[in-house]
């Protein structure tokens, strides 16, 4: 701690950090354009000027720059000198003689940082009357807008773009007055987090083109607090909403998880929720009509079409807990399945498992950052869970970071730690089935199978355990001797892995070496879906045990079975049921096989709580109403549905009535799950005797949204089940709960660095701590265990092995439904070796037939060296599922 003394008055603070950074945390305002709490400082910008006096005698002074300067003890700085102000003021005026003060039709208007930062200067006045510097602007994308005339040169784009996210196709171009932000030519970003420039840029340099479509000013949307539902990281999101649509998607910040930055696919991959096709009513469906229903009658044919029959409920792993709770509740534990094929769900029950194991710690994505080397097997961390790839591109930092330390050079000074660290990095090692977007920060990566990864990682636990391996060649066993010394010497080691490759026995070799390390090693590995921990930790068959069952009527809870198991399985799954009821917010292929289509909820238009895979469960919130823009729909979460037709068939009375009625039946009857009551405060909740608010105060227009149907206002709807009104009258601000936070504002900070205020510290964590619960440290833990390494694999030249290929934006089963991501999709091909195509006289996009038992399949071939021999990579997403369990022949292209 240091004591500083700011303008006369005396205050505690926390003597590693700079001025600005300090101030900023007591609430002490100072403009700044260049900082960032995760870039650090430079000092380019010079916005942050204060008055520095030598001691409390000292009536001179001199200006210092406060965010270069630390906050260490007896330091004296004034804000409000009228030096420093004026020179704060001419800053913003130079900055601003090229600007084109566009504010009425810039796209960053109302949430703008440099609007901010000009308020708060004073400078209102323009005195520069000359020819403005103008540039061209850049096509990047269908995600990115570029309008490069507002730029203020901070310079923060690039840092974040190249020093932070690892991009190379954006920089700094020209000198003096000309310089210019943008790629060498037009294109798009090529970096998947490209998004992060939207919130990164204090001007409207780069704005979401997504949202430009259909444009509202941030003042006029309506918001609520979210889980994005593209993975299972579990990263907090500011859903916005305006006339009915999802608008635009914004970053919540989480201390413990997302902290400022998203991916682009949880940031621009949610348009599917707005598509014309996705049902909004119930519906009756024949093979050749859709008839659109009452709920009244929706709910009376299921009641009667479910009456006696023997029912067989399939849940989801994106569904919530609430719904996959309200479906097992009706339909008993033997006739419920979580809705995951046999081989995943074991996988997913063998990574709850290690988590409840003695001795092994989960890390957080923001804990990932802080680790000195890190194993990674068997993960393409940037299309399987690309927040964690970028935690993982933090921690490659690290040896920088502590060279630094020893030159007494604080983390916060960006540019001289990049000059001490030069091109040092913290040990990252990858074992992938391909090449990885990692591959710059990686101190060594081998490409081979799930099988041979399996094995080095087994090796490797071998090793630092002092046993020998057998089996294995020389190369192989060295580089297992150099990863596990680099792991037992570094002081905070970190294992990845996880279930992308389909193979259990990656996840065990990760477990056994975070097992072996005698320092604490953490363990992170890396699910397929929102919620695929929590409807784990509830509990049910696999889709293949419960097809065994017998059963007449199927009920399907927000699951495309096509996406599961192959076609065949579910068409002869799908005619044996009399009756198939579909619950699904989009037009899937199963919701078109259906007879009854309840039109369910999505994230933006219902509540629920969601289990991410380091076990953290959150809840996200209803955005809004639809049936207020469009009475004629009739979207409810799917747990109401079902809870209606449980108490029709059993002649009872509704008792489910809101959220807080579901929780508290999961808190009694599923103990695994009881910490769920305390993920966020309940219906009940209030702040002054005030609900929280989803609308800024300035939220304009409501009479004339409506005007299509009526010029009478009407009331705005009732949110019974969370402690959010659907209007601006309520709470605004930073002192309610960090899991109701809708969006981020304070007065004189429109711009998303306006989090500045709802955190303890800046950069740190959320006032009151993040949002979320972590499950896993609540469970009671279980005795250790050895895992075995896998038998050999045993191959032939004719017969391959298919693997899976995950793209960040193509895996995903709604982003594909994207307008935004259509551009970003890449060919759906097979990825073959060298060495495999020349030996069967195939040729790079060739078109062959793959085959097994259970299918049969066109694709082109795309030859790359580095895929291991006798395996082919496989489309996930962009091509029929298939089973990755059995060796398939190529019947086209010179072999049988």
């Amino acid at each position: 701690m240091a004591t500083i003394h700011v303008d006369g008055k005396e205050y505690d603070v926390n003597g590693s950090e700079n001025l600005l950074q300090a101030c900023l945390s007591l609430g002490i305002d100072i403009p700044y354009f260049c900082w960032h709490p995760s870039l650090g400082s430079v000092g380019s910008c010079r916005q942050c000027a204060v008055k520095q006096y030598a001691n409390a005698d000292d009536k001179r002074g001199r200006l210092v720059m406060s965010c270069m300067t630390p906050a260490s003890n007896d330091t004296y700085i004034s804000i409000e000198d009228d030096e420093a102000k004026e020179f704060r003021a001419s800053v913003v005026e130079f900055l601003m003689t090229n600007h084109p003060h566009d504010c009425p039709v810039c796209e960053e208007g109302g949430h703008c940082h440099l609007q901010d930062m000009t308020v708060m200067t004073g400078h209102d006045r323009r005195r520069y009357r000359f020819t403005k510097r103008t540039h061209h602007n850049q096509e990047l994308g269908s995600f990115i807008a570029h309008e490069m005339n507002r730029c203020i040169a901070c310079y923060r784009c690039v840092r974040y773009y190249k020093d932070y996210a690892g991009g190379t196709d954006l920089g700094v171009y020209g000198n003096a007055s000309r310089v210019y932000f943008g790629r060498p030519e037009s294109g798009a970003l090529e970096s998947e987090f490209s998004g992060n420039l939207t919130e990164i840029c204090p001007t409207g340099v780069f704005t979401d083109k997504t949202h430009s479509e259909r444009y509202n000013r941030k003042w006029d949307m309506q918001y609520a607090p979210s889980i994005c539902h593209g993975c299972a990281s579990g990263c907090n999101i500011s859903p916005g909403e305006r006339y009915g649509e999802l608008r635009r998607i914004e970053n919540r910040f989480n201390g413990d998880v997302n902290q400022y930055f998203l991916c682009d696919k949880g940031r621009f991959g949610a348009g599917y929720v707005n598509r014309e096709d996705r049902p909004r009513q119930p519906q009756f469906r024949t093979t050749s009509q859709v008839t659109m229903v009452s709920v009244d009658q929706a709910l009376d044919a299921v009641i009667d079409k479910l009456n006696g029959r023997k029912i067989l409920g399939i849940g989801s792993p994106r569904a919530s807990i609430e719904s996959n709770v309200a479906l097992k509740s009706w339909v008993g534990s033997m006739r419920y399945s979580t809705g995951m094929a046999k081989h995943e769900q074991k996988m997913v029950e063998l990574v709850a498992s290690i988590f409840q194991t003695e001795g092994i710690y989960t890390p957080s994505l923001r804990d990932i950052e802080a680790h000195d080397a890190v194993l990674i097997l068997g993960e393409d961390l940037t299309q399987t869970a690309p927040r964690m790839a970028l935690a993982v591109r933090q921690a490659a930092k690290n040896k920088a970071k502590a060279m630094a330390a020893k030159a007494r050079t604080p983390e916060w000074l960006a540019e001289p730690v990049l000059r001490i660290g030069q091109d040092e990095k913290s040990p990252i090692y990858i074992a992938a089935a391909t090449h990885t977007r990692l591959t710059d920060v990686a101190t060594g990566e081998v490409v081979a199978s799930a099988h041979d990864i399996a094995l080095l990682g087994f090796a490797i636990a071998n090793a630092i355990e002092g046993r020998q391996s057998r089996g294995l060649d020389a190369e192989t066993l060295a580089f297992a001797e150099q990863i596990a010394h680099v792991l037992k010497t570094a002081n905070k080691p970190l294992i990845i892995s996880g279930t992308s490759l389909q193979d259990a026995s990656l996840i065990e070799a990760a477990a056994q070496i975070a097992q072996a390390l005698p320092n604490k090693a953490g363990l992170s590995l890396v699910l397929p879906e929102v919620n695929s921990m929590g409807v784990t930790l509830l509990g049910g068959l696999s889709l293949e045990d419960a097809f065994h069952e017998d059963y007449d009527a199927l009920v399907i809870v927000e699951n495309d079975l096509y996406r599961r198991l192959p076609k065949a399985l579910i068409d002869q799954v799908l005619a044996k049921a009399k009756d198939v009821i579909v619950l699904d917010h989009s037009e899937t292929e199963t919701v078109k096989q259906a007879d009854v289509v309840l039109s369910a909820a999505s994230f933006a238009e219902g509540d629920g709580t969601v289990v991410s895979q380091e076990g953290r469960a959150q809840r996200y919130y209803q955005v809004y109403d639809s049936s207020y823009y469009r009475p004629e729909d009739a979207i409810k979460e799917s747990w109401r549905w079902l809870h209606a037709i449980a108490t029709g068939i059993q002649k009872r009375p509704i008792e489910w009535r809101v959220l807080d009625d579901v929780i508290d039946y999961t808190v009694k009857n599923i103990p695994v799950l009881n910490a769920i009551q305390d993920v966020a405060p309940d219906a009940g909740y209030r702040v002054h005797g005030l609900k929280i608010a989803r609308e800024p105060r300035r939220y304009s227009g409501r009479t004339a949204m409506r005007s299509a149907l009526s010029v009478h206002e009407p009331k705005q709807p009732s949110d019974l089940d969370s402690a959010l009104t659907f209007s601006m009258e309520g709470f605004v601000g930073s002192q309610n709960a960090a899991s109701l936070v809708p969006f981020a504002w304070a007065p004189g900070w429109n711009s998303p660095q306006s989090w500045n205020k709802y955190q303890d510290e800046v950069g740190g964590h959320l006032k009151g701590g993040d949002s979320g619960i972590r499950l896993f440290d609540r469970l009671p833990k279980r005795a250790a265990r050895q895992y075995v390494a896998p038998a050999a694999e045993h191959t032939t030249a004719q017969r391959f092995r298919l693997f899976p290929m995950h793209h960040i934006f193509a895996s995903g089963e709604f982003t594909i439904h994207t307008p935004a991501m259509q551009s970003r999709l890449p060919e759906p091909v097979l990825t073959m070796s060298q060495q495999d195509a020349s030996r069967l006289n195939i040729r790079d996009g060739q078109e062959i037939k793959i085959r097994s038992q259970k299918h049969e399949i066109y694709l082109k071939v795309s030859v790359l060296d580095y895929v291991p021999e006798g395996h082919l990579g496989y489309p996930i997403g962009l091509a029929p599922t298939v089973s990755f369990l059995e060796p398939i022949d190529i019947l086209i292209g010179g072999a049988a």
